[in-house]
């Protein structure tokens, strides 16, 4: 079980891409972290750059919410 916001990486921000023969190749850099509410399944694109910063602000919203002690399943990803 999982708390309602959580904290996951951003969508990789693409730069220049290439082709080398039938392959194409994009250089990506990372775009930070974003939190998701398990409560709404959507991701709330707030652009953190690090971790600690992002981490601040999900236990800000979980003590927030309004039950703080709610505890969400975790999705399974297979």
């Amino acid at each position: 079980m999982q708390p309602r916001f959580v904290i996951v990486p951003a969508v990789p921000i693409e730069g220049e891409t290439f082709q080398i023969g039938n392959r194409f190749f994009a250089a990506t850099t990372s775009g930070g972290f974003d939190i998701y509410d398990n409560q709404e399944k959507q991701r709330l694109k707030r652009g953190f750059i690090n971790r600690s910063q992002a981490a601040g602000a999900c236990d800000t919203m979980n003590a927030g919410s309004r039950n703080p002690e709610e505890l969400f399943p975790l999705l399974r990803t297979d």
